[in-house]
């Protein structure tokens, strides 16, 4: 029983000091973003009140970001974010450039596993969301 038990101890202790396991936080500013929380539904419901919505899609060559032919782009201010939910280090975050409508994210920007893209953007005073999982 003592030896079982120094197994199972030796595996908790090496887990807790071994520096390849992370324990963070799967967002730093926990509290802050709970906050903003319901600006997010809002900005979420803005976007799917709208004719067309913007399109995230995954293309062999990276992310195609589309934005709706019916709006105009030039009043367009906004970020896209891409998160990584096993590797914090892997996060980043690109202001909303597009060349006819669209927006692109090369592949080798882009690390091999799954992604939660978020695009906001605001536009003639709304502030809009759109988000999307995506397994590269």
């Amino acid at each position: 029983m003592i030896a079982f038990m120094s197994f199972i101890l030796f595996f908790v202790v090496k887990m807790f000091t071994e520096d390849q396991y992370q324990y963070d936080l799967v967002v730093e500013e926990y509290y802050k973003q709970e906050i903003g929380f319901q600006e997010e539904l809002n900005a979420e419901k803005n976007a799917i009140e709208l004719t067309e919505n913007v399109v995230i899609e995954k293309t062999e060559t990276g992310v195609m970001i589309d934005f709706p032919g019916n709006e105009t782009t030039s009043d367009i201010d906004g970020l896209v974010t891409f998160y990584r939910p096993s590797n914090k280090n892997l996060d980043f975050t690109k202001p909303i450039l597009m060349e006819d409508q669209k927006m692109f994210i090369p592949k080798n920007e882009i690390a091999a596993g799954r992604w939660n893209i978020s695009v906001k953007w605001d536009q003639n005073g709304k502030t809009y969301l759109t988000r999307k999982k995506i397994n590269f």
